[in-house]
């Protein structure tokens, strides 16, 4: 392997290597809700006495969750709201998620790119075209559905030549509904650990919560079917 293939892998090796220690040495049992309830009393205590350190520390906290993912971010965003309140966990736990997402997108974009294209060849190119018309709205439904890998919808936009200055908005909008929702699962997470319970973060399934995302989802995609009827048209 050349030096120029080793230094586009390094990025994304990284991440790997991160995320393999973090496996192999087991410290998913340091980040439970369990571990919450018996540090909550000290650790709230230091968050009010540091709000603003806390706020970048949790943000930066999230970013290296997501940027290495970790099978852990899902817990943050309600720790977020147990920790800043529904807006302000919600609004940092975006900042934070978006800003790891970058890092695994300009990863994955410098490693496997050119590579990806020349595998591909022209059946990615006829499809690159067609996703590039509105990867807006695409990224945007694939963030508002919680059933795609967060860790995957990171990557397919950067192979497909996605600019960074459209993944990063359409990301914070697309997390936004979810982080809203998680946030303010946290907001209540005081009593439910006080009742020796666990939160329910199965909640964004429930219907009253499912029902509304999958519309916005649907909305994103006018834009999409908008288009294709106009060239239609204009055939």
């Amino acid at each position: 392997m050349n030096p120029s293939t080793l230094r586009r892998l390094l990025p994304v090796a990284i991440l790997l290597a991160g995320l393999a220690t973090f496996l192999l040495l087991g410290l998913e049992r340091y980040f439970s809700f369990e571990m919450l309830a018996r540090h909550k009393a000290t650790l709230t205590a230091w968050v009010a006495a540091h709000q603003v350190l806390a706020a970048f520390g949790f943000m930066l906290a999230y970013a290296f969750m997501v940027a290495f993912s970790l099978p852990i971010a899902i817990l943050a965003t309600p720790v977020g709201g147990f920790l800043f309140g529904t807006w302000a966990g919600a609004g940092l736990s975006v900042l934070g998620a978006t800003a790891g997402s970058i890092a695994v997108f300009l990863a994955a974009r410098y490693a496997f790119r050119d590579l990806f294209r020349e595998r591909a060849g022209a059946r990615l190119a006829r499809f690159e075209a067609g996703f590039h018309h509105n990867d807006f709205s695409y990224l945007l439904f694939l963030r508002l559905v919680p059933v795609f890998p967060f860790w995957l919808i990171n990557i397919v936009p950067a192979l497909l030549g996605m600019r960074l200055r459209r993944y990063v908005p359409a990301t914070m909008l697309g997390i936004a509904p979810a982080a809203v929702v998680y946030a303010s699962v946290g907001s209540g997470l005081g009593m439910v650990l006080k009742r020796g319970e666990q939160p329910d973060l199965g909640i964004i399934f429930e219907g009253r919560i499912l029902v509304p995302l999958l519309g916005l989802a649907a909305l994103s995609l006018v834009p999409v079917i908008y288009g294709r009827l106009r060239r239609k048209r204009g055939a």
